[in-house]
Order: structure tokens, then sequence, then C-alpha cells
């Protein structure tokens, strides 16, 4: 689990070789490998936020006791006008694609520090490196059979889920556990097959990454 954050990305670079999968976003949203897998790591199926983050008593005048809920924000959109057909399609594309990747993304984020802070508990590097190959193997057998079903779409989107999540490119969380040079590989070997691990995440600039900031917000608030 420690090792997860950098496995997970690596297969994201190695999910077009592993699924022999075409460029095309015509798949199904789950599949019961997908549940599996979410199962097994702890991740529900869903990135949906709890309504409320925090919960407190107090007396009122009359000395009774009432549960207060702080509830968290919510983001409320204009209605959606799309420019065209192509526009529309992207959006209800994304609406999927984006159920199916964000859990990963979080769950990514969330294991980044534990992840670090483990692998700084190693003397040498010589010795983080021969347990994170162990590892890059055993999980990567583990996580193939969901996500061999990712299209490079989905492996492209997830790519931008991460930088969301957590304010890094996967370039750089890698950079950053295995230096430049494996690093460099892993982009090199991404790009040959569509994954660019460089990949920004721009939503205040890039109408695309617009559409999957609001699509995250609103599968997050469970409004889709």
């Amino acid at each position: 689990m420690r090792f997860l954050v950098i496995t997970l990305i690596m297969l994201i670079a190695r999910v077009a070789v592993a699924g022999n999968v075409s460029d095309g976003d015509t798949r199904v949203v789950m599949t019961p490998d997908d549940n599996v897998l979410l199962d097994s790591v702890g991740v529900e199926g869903s990135a949906r936020q709890k309504v409320y983050r925090g919960k407190y008593h107090m007396a009122t005048a009359d000395g009774d006791s009432v549960l207060m809920l702080v509830m968290n924000e919510v983001t409320v959109f204009p209605p959606l006008k799309f420019k065209n057909k192509k526009q529309e399609q992207f959006y209800w594309r994304t609406v999927r694609d984006v159920k199916k990747t964000l859990p990963y993304a979080k769950l990514i984020c969330s294991t980044l520090l534990e992840t670090y802070e483990y692998i700084e508990t190693f003397p040498t590097q010589k010795e983080k490196e021969e347990y994170l190959k162990k590892m890059e193997k055993e999980v990567f057998e583990q996580y193939k059979p969901a996500l061999k079903h990712f299209t490079k779409g989905q492996a492209r989107l997830l790519v931008k889920l991460i930088q969301r999540e957590t304010n890094q490119s996967s370039y750089d969380i890698l950079k950053a556990f295995l230096g430049t040079f494996r690093a460099g590989f892993w982009q090199a070997f991404g790009k040959l097959f569509g994954v660019n691990l460089k990949g920004q995440y721009r939503p205040e600039s890039n109408s695309d990454d617009a559409i999957i900031e609001r699509v995250c917000v609103a599968v997050e608030q469970g409004m889709i």
C-alpha cells in the first residue's frame, strides 16, 4: 500500500500495453474487476465527499442539547450550454470517465505523504530501489485486471486528476521518488503510447479542463 502511489503512476504509463486498448472512448464505465480493485484498497467506487465536515452539540436557551452540523461548501454552476454536439459528447464522456478515475486520483493523493515517509526509513538508495522494484512487480500483477480496462483517454484523464488532487504532475512525483533518469524513462514510455505524465491541468484557462473540473465537483457533491 505504501508504494501504491509510485506503482499506480507507472501503471498509468503501461496501461496501453497491459490492456492492448485503442484510443477509442467507447468502453463501459465500470467492470466487476474495477469494483474488486477499489474494494481491495479501501476505496469506494464513488468519489463523493461527505455532506458535512464536522459536528458538535450546543445548549439552547431552554437548556436543551442540539446537534449542530458543519456543512461542506456547495459549488453551484450556471446552466450548462453546449457550443456544439462535439462538446456535448465530450461532457458525457467526461462524466463517465471521471466517475471511474477520480477515486484512483484521490487514493494516490491520500497515500502520497505516507509513501514518502516510508521510503525515507530506508538507510540507502540501493535498498529503496530494490524494495520498490519488488513492490512494482507485485502491485502490477494485483492491479492489472482493473487498469487494463482503462482506455488511453481515461489514462490521460487520470494524469490530470492526479495533478488536481496533489498539485504536482505525475512526472514530478516520479522524479521526487525515483530520480530524473527513471522518471524520464516512464515519461518517454508513456508518451510512446499517448500518455504524457507531464500533462498540465488548467481549468482556469483550458475549456476542456474547465468541463473536467465542473464534472469533478459535481461528482464530489453527489450531483451526478
